[in-house]
């Protein structure tokens, strides 16, 4: 029993200076990389907003301005951010997210509704910020935008 734990032992330390050796080859290899190249001409991407949680919606607003400043993709960049569900909140205007939903719209980003949000909600396109446009079902647009090829990214 002892042999096999000593050899077990020996096995393992083995792998682990293996591991060692391969691990500072990598390492260096990994910290050279500087991310992929974006050789299309046009990327295309749909945020999927259906959360109120504050966290949620910034982090959302957060990686568009992020994408938006990826200098690999400038001026290659199709965005629409998509609110349903809980992200219909984000789009009422009492909320507290007007100037970043503009900042959004001004930086090119198509911002739309879902009207199946709005009616299962008891809410109005009138509650809604007039800058914002609607689309019949918020699926139905993750759906179309995925047969399209577009990236859907969910914060």
């Amino acid at each position: 029993m002892k042999k096999i734990m000593l050899i077990a032992a020996i096995v393992s330390g083995s792998y682990a200076l293996q591991a060692q050796e391969v691990s500072l080859e990598m390492l260096t290899k990994n910290a050279a990389f500087a991310g992929a190249v974006a050789t299309k001409s046009t990327y295309k991407a749909i945020y999927q907003l259906d959360s109120n949680n504050p966290d949620v919606v910034k982090k959302a607003f957060r990686n568009i301005r992020n994408v938006l400043g990826d200098p690999r993709l400038k001026g290659k960049l199709e965005i629409e951010l998509i609110t349903f569900s809980g992200g219909t909140e984000v789009m009422l205007k009492t909320s507290v997210y007007e100037k970043d939903i503009k900042d959004l719209i001004g930086k090119g980003v198509q911002v739309s509704q879902c009207t199946n949000s709005l009616a299962e909600r008891n809410l109005t396109k009138d509650q809604i910020y007039p800058f914002v446009a609607f689309v019949p079902s918020g699926n139905g647009e993750l759906v179309i935008r995925a047969s399209e090829g577009w990236v859907i990214v969910k914060p």
